[in-house]
């Protein structure tokens, strides 16, 4: 089960969405929250002379600027974690953020960032730089919260047989108990036999739930887009997958299942670690 969770937040529109989600997923499961927002070096510190003759303005005003609007992000996640039930504390932290939520988060069992972040308006990709600094860098499950995502409906377990995906299966299991939501197994069946085994495997993981276990195969196309389709269909309220699929260095270099689940679904997305 889950006890403690790092939610992080930068005060934004965006980031609000994950201190929803986190602090009801949190109560959810009465787990003890931690909400934290970093005052980031780059900014804090100012702009130093570069040999251009153009005098940089002084950092201590923008550094104080950050520091108080840092501290009113937190007492706005700590009335939001108040209101859902949900054990708060929250803490002001200076530095690079995705190194600093990182570090702050190994104390706990799941770190709950935004996609998309304070400056999503102005960003082209298709996640935060934040958000994908963490989920790079860290060891522990990360739940990566889009903007406008609920925490209602099914659970999607994407599962295939990698030790991330057992892992995913086991959290699916006490997340759907808690929340008293039906699981969805979804395993990519392209090939019919690995697919037999997969299913087999994983309801031997999942047991006798409390809740309904349905499953789902695709035999065609990309399995990041049919585990998207499939939350979409069913109306998720979360997808629970491995951080790593079976070839863990193409994923890392290359982009994964996971990685490409997390640019695009408009569901909450666990990548279990």
């Amino acid at each position: 089960m889950t006890s403690s969770i790092l939610i992080a937040t930068d005060g934004s529109e965006a980031a609000a969405a994950a201190e929803r989600f986190g602090a009801e997923f949190a109560a959810r499961q009465t787990a003890r929250v931690i909400g934290v927002c970093v005052v980031e070096d780059r900014f804090a510190r100012g702009m130093s002379e570069d040999g251009l003759g153009v005098a940089p303005p002084p950092a201590e005003p923008m550094a104080n600027y950050l520091k108080a609007r840092a501290e009113a992000s937190c007492r706005r996640f700590a009335e939001r974690a108040s209101a859902a039930g949900a054990e708060c504390t929250t803490e002001v932290l200076q530095g690079i953020a995705d190194d600093r939520i990182v570090e702050r988060g190994q104390k706990t069992e799941l770190i709950v960032v935004g996609r998309d972040g304070q400056h999503a308006a102005y960003r082209t990709g298709l996640i935060g730089s934040t958000a994908s600094g963490v989920i790079r860098k860290t060891a522990k499950s990360a739940l990566v919260v889009p903007s406008r995502a609920q925490l209602s409906g099914p659970i999607v377990l994407a599962f295939d047989g990698s030790p991330g995906s057992r892992l995913g299966a086991h959290l699916a299991v006490q997340i759907a108990t808690r929340l008293g939501e039906p699981i969805h197994v979804f395993v990519d069946s392209k090939d019919k036999g690995r697919a037999i085994a997969r299913f087999e495997e994983v309801r031997g993981l999942v047991g006798s739930l409390p809740v309904p276990v349905r499953e789902i195969s695709s035999t065609l196309g990309r399995p990041d887009v049919k585990i998207v389709d499939s939350a979409r269909e069913i109306r998720a309220g979360l997808i629970v997958m491995g951080a790593f699929g079976r070839n863990r260095i193409t994923d890392y270099f290359l982009g994964s299942n996971s990685a490409a689940v997390v640019r695009t679904s408009p569901v909450a997305v666990l990548l279990a670690r």
